[in-house]
This record gives structure tokens, C-alpha cells and sequence, in this order.
């Protein structure tokens, strides 16, 4: 009917009333930075090539699920991730969830990025979810870049620049990464040349031996050898003395041999101690007094009475 203005269409073709967009579309078009590199983002699959080619290098085996290809190279959680950035561990990426609740430990570690230059990649939770292999992250994870191992030609050679304080210390059966730190952070305080460490049944440089040693692994090479017992042999062929530290030992830490000259420390498991053949290959197996009532000491306490006390023996 004519004059009927609630039949459809009958307002005046081209006018319309649109909503605000409450400032969404202005702040779409803003930009949020240089874009990371598809090998950077945890969600590319130039990110899982990249990742793929490194496992081979290393000569790693393939994991068979992403959630127990996690853990080494990840710090996940916000207590861990602020204590991993206070502790100096070096970061690969650093990433955030969309969307993620902001809390006191949240506000400390965007803090610490923006006063360290730290750049944070953000990503949805679902993709890093899949990242961090499905662990509880808290909406923030920082990855850490693959460790650098010496050559342990490079280590023998620095020990033995300077041969009546030439110090290296091996690992054998040492499979706590707290332990591993704990070690590499007594070698660096004592003088050590270098920390050795098998590549099977060990410990090897994942965020827990970076934290425990606070910072020291960045400051002291940190070696990874296929055969700890043919580098034993190496290592006395090139003059050290090559001593164990052993609860049955029958050299007295007291009357330690070879601080006169270049010195190699092995540190075995405290359940198991030092294997059969490693023991073969030590020029002494030297023991720690203790109290009868106290079965053995911790492998890095052990290493650390064994490092001060070869310091004390050592001309100044």
C-alpha cells in the first residue's frame, strides 16, 4: 500500500545505518612489528623441518609424539620461564598466548623483555599447545637454543697451555641434569679447563643443567664425546694424570696424584659409581673420608670437595 513505511525496502535506496566499529578496524590496520621468520614460528612447517634437520645433525632418534619431544630445549610455566630470564639462560624465542590472563609473574617477564630487548612472539594457545607438546604453559614458553659443545681436542689443548694448573673434569653415569649444572658450576669456580660428559647414559645440557649452573656453562666448554673411555685414553696419551673418585678408592683424597701437572677428574653416578672399564683407565681411584654412618655423597658435592682440594694442593 502507498505510504506503507514498515513494508521491506521502502526506506530511501543508500542510506543506511551502520554501527561503530569501536576503533576495531583502525586498530587491525596498525602494525605489530617486522613478521618472525617461517623457521621461527613454532607453527610453520618450515618450523618442524628446521627443527627435523637439527634432531639429524645431532644424531638424535626421532621422537615417536611431540608431547616427549618437549623438555630439553623448552621452559614452560611462568615461575619457571621469569626464574629461566633471571637466571641468564640464553633464549631462542620467547613466546605468549593471545589472549593469556595477566598476573603478577605475566607483568614480570613482559617487564624483563621490554628491559632486555626480548622480543615475545605471540601466538594462539592451540598452536602453542602443540609447540610445547601439550604441557602446562601457562600461556607463556621460552625455547632455548640448541647447546654449543666443545671439541674435545679443544679442551685438552687449553688444559695443557698451561700444564701445572691444566684441570678437566669428565662424567661418568651422571644422568641428573641438576647434578650436571651444579658440576659445571664448581669446575668453573675452581679453574677448570672443561666439563666431559658422555653422549649415551648422561646428562646433557637441557634448561635444568643451564639453570643449576647459573650462568657457568655459558663461561667453561662443556665437551660431549661418543666413547668416555677412549677419550680417557686420549687424555693420558697426552699426559694427564687420570684419576677417579671412588667411596672404595684406596688413594686418599689427601695424597691425590698428578697435581703437578695436568690433571682429568672423572665423577661417576652416586648409585653405581664408576663403570668397570672407566675404572681401568684411571691411574688412581682416589676416595673421600666420610662418616661411616653416610653410604656416599652426592655427585657434585663429591666433585666439588675433589676440585678444592686439588686447588689446595696446587702451587699458588
Amino acid at each position: 500500500m502507498p505510504g506503507n513505511s514498515q513494508r521491506r525496502g521502502a526506506g530511501r535506496r543508500g542510506r543506511t545505518t551502520a554501527a561503530g566499529s569501536g576503533g576495531r578496524i583502525r586498530r587491525s590496520l596498525e602494525g605489530k612489528g617486522p613478521t618472525p621468520k617461517a623457521e621461527d614460528r613454532v607453527y610453520h612447517k618450515a618450523y618442524k623441518a628446521k627443527q627435523e634437520a637439527l634432531r639429524r645433525q645431532a644424531g638424535r632418534p626421532k621422537q615417536k609424539s611431540t608431547r616427549t619431544a618437549v623438555g630439553a630445549d623448552w621452559v614452560v610455566g611462568r615461575n619457571p620461564v621469569l626464574e629461566a630470564l633471571e637466571a641468564g639462560l640464553p633464549v631462542k624465542q620467547a613466546y605468549v598466548a593471545e589472549g593469556a590472563e595477566r598476573d603478577d609473574r605475566l607483568r614480570d617477564i613482559l617487564k624483563f623483555a621490554a628491559e632486555h630487548s626480548l622480543p615475545l612472539l605471540q601466538v594462539t594457545r592451540a598452536e602453542l599447545d602443540r609447540a610445547t607438546g601439550g604441557l602446562v604453559h601457562q600461556g607463556v614458553a621460552v625455547q632455548l637454543p640448541a647447546f654449543d659443545y666443545t671439541d674435545v681436542e679443544d679442551v685438552f689443548e687449553a688444559a695443557l697451555e698451561v700444564p701445572a694448573r691444566g684441570l678437566v673434569v669428565a662424567l661418568d653415569g651422571v644422568t641428573d641434569p641438576r647434578n650436571l649444572g651444579a658440576i659445571i658450576r664448581s669446575a668453573a669456580a675452581f679453574g677448570a679447563h672443561g666439563v666431559i660428559i658422555p653422549a649415551r647414559r648422561s646428562a646433557s645440557m637441557t634448561a635444568a643443567a643451564w639453570k643449576t649452573s647459573a650462568g657457568a656453562a655459558a663461561r667453561i666448554p662443556v665437551s660431549r664425546v661418543t666413547n668416555l673411555n677412549q677419550t680417557l685414553r686420549r687424555a693420558s696419551d697426552a699426559g694427564f694424570t687420570v684419576v677417579g673418585l671412588a667411596g672404595e678408592g684406596t688413594t686418599p683424597l689427601s695424597g691425590l696424584p698428578g697435581t703437578d701437572g695436568p690433571l682429568l677428574v672423572v665423577v661417576g653416578s652416586e648409585g653405581e659409581g664408576l663403570a668397570r672399564l672407566v675404572r681401568e683407565h684411571c691411574d688412581a681411584l682416589v676416595s673421600i673420608p666420610i662418616a661411616s654412618a653416610v653410604e656416599s655423597l652426592n655427585a657434585s658435592v663429591a666433585a666439588s670437595i675433589a676440585l678444592y682440594e686439588i686447588t689446595q694442593q696446587r702451587p699458588s
